[in-house]
């Protein structure tokens, strides 16, 4: 079992930023894809980025690419998600996901099914 556990979340303006991170526990694998999702009310969980286990190959969807940066750190059971440029449809709760079992050494899955272990999600609200 994984257990991820979610923090940094909070009320922030547009055009400000927010650094999330997501500390993995209990048995990590080395081969370990660590993500990021959202979802918004009323609408479906949506991927925003992901990252190997070694760090070299990251990922990122089209609307966060050039302002979020997904991060591991040193030893690599913590992942953090710096937001800048924040904007209000960026509001959302945020899951921290990982695939234990990947498919690669470089794959990134983009898909929610792809992850096995999730967090419990932390809220991130942009004003405008």
């Amino acid at each position: 079992q994984v257990q991820l556990v979610e923090s940094g979340g909070g009320l922030v303006q547009a055009g400000g930023s927010l650094r999330l991170s997501c500390a993995a526990s209990g048995r990590t694998f080395s081969s370990t894809v660590m993500g990021w999702f959202r979802q918004a009310p009323g609408k479906e969980r949506e991927f925003v980025a992901a990252i190997n286990w070694s760090g070299s190959n990251t990922d990122y969807s089209d609307s966060v690419k050039g302002r979020f940066t997904i991060s591991r750190g040193d030893a690599k059971n913590t992942v953090y998600l710096q937001m800048n440029s924040l904007k209000p449809e960026d509001t959302a709760v945020y899951y921290c996901a990982a695939d234990s079992n990947p498919l690669g050494s470089s794959w990134l899955p983009t898909f929610a099914l792809e992850y096995d272990y999730w967090g419990q999600g932390t809220q991130v609200t942009v004003s405008s």
